[in-house]
């Protein structure tokens, strides 16, 4: 169809197309010819604009097709809103036990030297990782691991990562491992070497303690620590602690703690038990077994009566006497030394 009209730029003819696109097109036309009949028509003032807007306003088409797909649903007060769909509302649902048998099978460990001991020794048992951006090229190795097998990783800030780990000390980085379980000890005396020091820990249970006694126990070849409670080993502030040490310690579950050192004992070690407050040899007078079991107690109290008189060795660390005791990690990395020199030297 076509048309004409005269304007100040003389007679204009103007045809009409029927436009096969979508509403969204033909709204963008209406636009712009609305935008040129503004520019080519000026609007009255005062209350003949008014009566202009209003004529206009009512000539307006409405289309139902012109709807959105936006549009406010209006519901009571306090009536809940019901999706439109069939997929997951609310709060998804966490079977209680399941969450207790991660807890009690992950732990959390942090430090770099701690994870890079980690991720060398047992990468198969991480199962999730964080970072912050300044580490990452220290563990580059770790990262294409964690991509070619799957392991979610996370690159995070600083504040970030202390929520993932529990605590502002951890070094930049944190992984989420599978536990490791404690040994029986006849596990352990079955592939003990010719020459071998154990250590066992009467109610020591600092993770930092723990953790510098790890550390000792890999620098002098000692590799398997009997505790009542193998669990407190891979704790997050003990492996950070150990520098990487954890890694090369086996924890020996000791059910009953005497009985334990008996089946030991059975099998040839000699039990060497320790204290600062009662009597017995100095360490730099005592002559060290090849394979014993070195005891040692809280800092605080020492061993038990009963323990300390089960030794087949009782000894002591000579000193000024200025304080009363040596801390327990302290006095371990000492005697580990002492044994150190005498039998693999």
């Amino acid at each position: 169809m076509n048309d004409s009209y005269s304007g100040k730029s003389g007679k204009v003819k103007v045809m009409y197309v029927r436009n096969e696109d979508n509403n969204d097109n033909r709204k963008d036309n209406d636009r712009r010819k609305n935008g040129d009949n503004r520019k080519n028509n000026k609007r009255p003032f005062g209350k003949g604009r008014e009566q202009s807007d209003r004529r206009r306003d009512n000539e307006r088409p409405t289309r139902s097709d012109e709807r959105s797909p936006w549009r406010t649903v209006s519901r009571p007060e306090g009536e809940p809103l019901k999706p439109e769909h069939s997929g997951i509302s609310g709060k998804s649902y966490i079977d209680p036990e399941q969450l207790r048998r991660q807890r009690l099978e992950e732990t959390r460990i942090y430090g770099e030297n701690a994870c890079q001991a980690m991720f060398q020794n047992r990468p198969d048992a991480i199962v999730r990782a964080w970072f912050v951006q300044s580490i990452t090229p220290r563990f580059r190795d770790a990262l294409k691991w964690m991509a070619a097998n799957r392991k979610a990783y996370h690159v995070v800030d600083d504040e970030e990562l202390t929520k993932a780990s529990g605590t502002e000390h951890h070094g930049g980085v944190c992984f989420l491992i599978k536990k490791r379980n404690g040994i029986d000890a006849e596990t352990y005396l079955q592939q003990a070497p010719a020459k071998d020091c154990v250590l066992a820990l009467e109610n020591v249970g600092n993770p930092h303690n723990l953790g510098a006694i790890m550390r000792s126990c890999a620098h002098f070849g000692v590799q398997g620590v009997i505790l009542q409670d193998t669990a407190m080993l891979e704790s997050g502030a003990a492996v950070r602690t150990a520098e990487g040490g954890a890694e090369h310690i086996k924890g020996i579950d000791a059910d009953g703690f005497t009985a334990t050192l008996n089946k030991f004992r059975d099998e040839g070690y000699s039990i060497v038990t320790t204290s600062s407050h009662k009597g017995s040899t100095t360490l730099a007078q005592a002559t060290l077994p090849e394979k014993m079991v070195l005891v040692l107690g809280q800092e605080s109290d020492g061993l038990s009566d009963s323990t300390w008189e089960d030794g087949d060795i009782r000894l002591s660390i000579g000193g000024t006497g200025r304080v009363e005791s040596l801390n327990v990690s302290v006095a371990t990395g000492i005697m580990l030394a002492e044994w150190w020199r005498q039998n693999k030297v």
